[in-house]
């Protein structure tokens, strides 16, 4: 029997994206299957965050496709990238909070998205520094469902918690994906997020994708970056999921 070839929220081929002379995004390809939580690990300043600032438009590519939803994001075309920019949200690292929710969004859909989150809706009329950590966190989130999007960018969603926190935070982005059927595309080096809620691990090193797989496949890789991040000091706590 043919296996079924999964359909792709986001497909990635050939990218290249650079500053000046610097390649940081070298003929990369990378697809993120609908419906799926995939992680993206890489080095410190590795070029994680610039793959996905330039699947959404905030940073130009010099040559490459990306398709988000089946639709092309042109080069230029600031209406396709609006069109595209409909079916996502977006979770910055710190939050990007720099006014109360309620005044960048309906109340009734800033109340219900909060709901959705595990807040209460007056706290959609607190300010930035009247939020802790975790509860700054939440909010973004709520934010970038506001408009029930199909796919939710998160970078680095877990930093700044601690692991108390961190593993709440997990446990929603998995319960929401589950209920709501999103894509989640999150950049992390959390390897406690990493094994616990993603379907799927992709590695960037040198620019390009070395490695992508379950944990367990991961684990058995043979790449040296790879091997050096998932079997350092830092990561004997991880056990791969159980399939």
């Amino acid at each position: 029997m043919q296996e079924e070839v999964p359909q792709l929220a986001i497909r990635v081929k050939d990218l290249v994206v650079g500053f000046g002379r610097q390649i940081v995004i070298d003929h990369l390809s990378l697809d993120v299957r609908r419906g799926e939580i995939l992680g993206l690990v890489g080095a410190s300043g590795g070029g994680k965050t610039v793959l996905m600032r330039t699947i959404i438009g905030l940073i130009p590519r010099r040559s490459g496709e990306i398709e988000v939803m089946g639709a092309e994001i042109g080069q230029d075309g600031e209406r396709s990238k609006r069109s595209a920019a409909e079916r996502w949200g977006i979770l910055f690292q710190q939050g990007a909070l720099f006014s109360s929710l309620s005044g960048a969004l309906m109340d009734e859909i800033a109340t219900a998205k909060l709901e959705m989150v595990g807040l209460r809706p007056e706290d959609g009329d607190k300010f930035p520094a009247e939020l802790s950590g975790g509860m700054t966190k939440r909010v973004a989130l709520a934010r970038a469902l506001a408009l029930d999007p199909a796919i939710v960018f998160l970078d680095e969603p877990t930093s700044g918690l601690d692991p108390i926190a961190a593993g709440d935070f997990d446990a929603l982005i998995r319960t929401l994906q589950k209920t709501l059927g999103l894509t989640v595309f999150m950049v992390t080096h959390d390897l406690a997020s990493l094994n616990t809620v993603c379907d799927r691990v992709a590695a960037l090193a040198d620019g390009k994708i070395v490695a992508i797989g379950t944990m367990h496949e991961l684990l058995r890789s043979s790449h040296p970056w790879v091997r050096a991040y998932f079997h350092g000091k830092r990561s004997q706590m991880l056990q791969p999921k159980a399939s």
